[in-house]
């Protein structure tokens, strides 16, 4: 039977490759293929054997669907080959941003950690005596104080708080801390504090230890030399733990606290009073917290957003409904970033899966650092990219532009300038948004909107439309008209300049400065606006600043009140902007290959529509097996399929009611029908002598038959798919499902 949800299209590993035939899952096979010894292995890009043409022909001029296999199979390798190298990238960059997010934090929390220590260690060490005793020892209550660190995490959904808590620790680590961190299911009531112990064991002794004794951590502790440094307890989430057990560990803790200096940080997703509903009264008074807080799901989640769709660490990209689509997601999953960045990735997934030519981005990847290849195989990458993209540039789904010639290279940098030019633009209005309060991913999706971004001229749109006679470079440079919509989030920056006071524009213009230095022809303008702004007009030279800088005595002298006429021409600028660099990538030449725009793969990727899946893994199942009789015979059902999908292209057959004896004799008629050898003998070569096929008949009796019949039935009931015989009637099921 056919999966339920809607499949992710992923690319099978080449170690798994020639395992698939074995590797068979319940429910996923509808009928076992033939196996193919002769099917050709996916070899690394550095053995890919070059072909003039994509489809090349055999001696007779017929096409060979071998060859034709072949180069569909380095095509898939490639594509493969290249979401490896983009995604890695992307998820580098994505790991690098949150822990830059939260690097403040995580600081903060590192020297509270060592001032506690220093707080228990000013209360005197354990004698050598004491300390190999095997029980904690005896001290004044105001010694047995458990330091604690509360950390606000304001996250729905603790899936978000494994990869902060997981970068904490490594922080934590790399200050020379012990640290270990224990889940709520190991503060679960059913592993007890004895399972905390033991975790404790095997995370900071590296060890398995079958008796929960804290004196072996104590001796640890005390003959491994570890005096200088303090032992931090992370607990991820203290809402989802057993109140009574983390009440128990809490105490114990505490009483260890001489031989084992230890400092407990817990996660609170809720708020500061989380504690004190959880823990019991006498545990609550052996802490001393302090509190903690990390930025928001919302200023997480822009600052990954700004590090990959706009200072694009590749080249892929998404379009206007796929970034509408991305923001109710992550609304919808009440702001949890993991369901964003797995929608990002499945995004990424379909667009290499759908777009012949997304091996493309792997090239300037490559060409810029060498990701594993040596000089040689890189080498033969680039140029067997560059020759598969040129046969497929020659489609006609890509029009023809002048001065590209359709080259590779020139795609792909034209491509990669005008986002530069696009990201910079965007990112400006951001930094004027931050002071009204915009939201980044909001302002992206309208800069992303083709229909508020129209041509100058109606000649240039046709021009542009029709795709001939323009050339790459003049297309991206054609001014289009931002159309304003006064409740839009671009009219709003752009109009929030003229509000902001002096201080705060010459911030934004030194901002604006560090955003377009990738951007030459708009970063001389940015360099020539703020120059006239530090002195009130445009006509002051730097040498003229310079002097007036050394006559002021403090920098404010510097900002004077700006004119009217000097704020107007701060905001035309940005308008100038706009219209000029902020083109969306949907209308740019050749844009199918950096952009994935199918918001519905998406959706049901991430929704699903198990129903209509199930349908038409039932009707097209020889596009999933792939087998040869299959493949020869598409219009006509064979005995060998699953009887599951036999009997529901026989309910085509029918209306919303199936008469079950009519419905029994089409089955029986097909999988009685007798098999010829020539059915199941593959075109590998003609025999001397045409022998004519001989049926093979199969003993088939009608209670096994019947069997399986019912067996059917029944499976497309669970599925969804009909209604079995009611009362009433007997001898008809009901169809549920109609149509795709």
């Amino acid at each position: 039977m056919a999966p339920a949800a809607a499949p992710l299209v992923e690319f099978p590993l080449p170690s798994t490759v020639e395992n698939i035939e074995t590797n068979f899952e319940p429910f996923y096979v509808l009928h076992k293929a033939p196996s193919r010894k002769n099917s050709r292995k996916t070899n690394p890009c550095g053995k890919l054997r070059k072909k003039g043409k994509l489809s090349p022909s055999g001696p007779n001029g017929i096409e060979n669907p071998e060859t034709e296999e072949r180069d569909d199979s380095t095509l898939e390798h490639l594509r493969m080959e290249a979401f490896e190298l983009v995604w890695s990238r992307i998820e580098t960059t994505i790991k690098d941003v949150l822990r830059d997010t939260n690097v403040k934090v995580f600081d903060d929390i590192c020297r509270w950690v060592y001032k506690a220590f220093d707080a228990i260690r000013s209360s005197g060490t354990p004698s050598s005596s004491s300390a190999s005793r095997p029980f904690p020892i005896l001290t004044r209550a105001d010694c047995k104080i458990l330091f604690t660190g509360l950390v606000l995490t304001k996250n729905m959904e603790v899936v978000d708080d494994l990869l902060t808590f997981e970068e904490l620790g490594y922080h934590l680590k790399s200050h020379r801390c012990h640290v270990a961190s224990l889940s709520s299911q190991e503060l679960s009531a059913k592993s007890s504090i004895d399972g905390c112990i033991k975790s404790l064991l095997r995370q900071l002794l590296k060890v398995t230890v079958d008796s929960a004794d804290m004196f072996v951590l104590a001796s640890w502790y005390r003959e491994q030399g570890y005096y200088e440094n303090p032992v931090v307890v992370i607990v991820e989430d203290i809402e989802r733990c057993c109140g009574s057990v983390l009440s128990d560990f809490i105490i114990m803790l505490s009483e260890w606290i001489v031989k084992i200096p230890t400092i407990l940080i817990m996660g609170v997703a809720t708020t500061i009073d989380a504690p004190s509903n959880v823990l019991r009264s006498n545990a609550l008074q052996q802490l001393c917290p302090s509190k903690f807080v990390l930025g928001s799901p919302t200023e997480r989640m822009e600052a990954v957003v700004e590090a990959v769709l706009l200072r694009h660490c590749c080249m892929f990209s998404i379009g206007h409904k796929v970034a509408i689509f991305l923001r109710k997601y992550f609304l919808n999953q009440d702001g949890t970033l993991t369901s964003f960045i797995r929608a990002m990735k499945i995004a990424c997934v379909q667009h290499f899966s759908m777009e012949p030519l997304s091996f493309m981005l792997a090239r300037s990847i490559v060409e810029e650092e060498n990701k594993g290849f040596q000089d040689g195989n890189r080498a033969l990458f680039l140029e067997v990219l560059s020759k598969h993209a040129s046969d497929f540039l020659s489609d006609s789904r890509y029009p023809l532009v002048e001065g590209t010639g359709n080259n590779v290279g020139n795609v792909l940098s034209e491509l990669e300038r005008w986002q530069k030019g696009w990201s910079a633009v965007v990112q400006c209005l951001y930094q004027v948004g931050k002071y009204g309060k915009v939201q980044l991913l909001d302002l992206l999706c309208e800069a992303l909107d083709p229909q508020l971004f129209k041509p100058i001229t109606s000649e240039n749109s046709s021009r542009l439309q029709q795709g001939k006679g323009v050339s790459f470079s003049s297309s991206c440079e054609l001014q289009y008209q931002f159309s304003s919509r006064k409740d839009g989030y671009i009219y709003q920056a752009i109009r929030k300049v003229r509000d902001l006071p002096a201080e705060l524009l010459h911030q934004l213009l030194v901002s604006w400065e560090k955003i377009t230095g990738c951007v030459p022809e708009i970063h001389e303008k940015v360099k020539d606006l703020l120059l006239a702004f530090k002195l009130g007009d445009g006509k002051s030279s730097e040498k003229a600043i310079a002097d007036v800088s050394k006559r002021h005595a403090s920098q404010k002298d510097l900002f004077i009140k700006y004119p009217k006429p000097m704020i107007e021409k701060a905001e035309s600028f940005l308008s100038s902007l706009v219209s000029e660099h902020t083109r969306p990538i949907e209308s740019v030449p050749f844009h199918e290959l950096i952009c994935f725009k199918d918001v519905r793969k998406l959706q049901l990727a991430l929704i699903g529509d198990p129903r209509r899946r199930i349908q038409v893994d039932l009707l097209e199942f020889q596009k999933i097996i792939k087998c040869t009789c299959c493949n020869e015979n598409r219009n006509s059902l064979l005995p060998c399929a699953h009887d599951s999908t036999i009997m529901y292209n026989l309910a085509q057959e029918h209306g919303d009611l199936i008469n079950l004896h009519d419905w029994f004799q089409s089955f029986k008629t097909v999988v009685s029908h007798p098999r010829t050898k020539g059915n199941l003998r593959t075109k590998q070569g003609s025999t001397p002598k045409k022998k004519k096929d001989k049926p093979i008949l199969e003993n088939k009796s009608d209670a096994s038959i019947q069997a399986r019949f019912c067996t059917a039935v029944t499976e497309l009931q669970i599925t969804g798919l009909l209604r079995m015989p009611s009362k009433r009637r007997p001898d008809y099921v009901q169809r549920v499902a109609f149509g795709l």
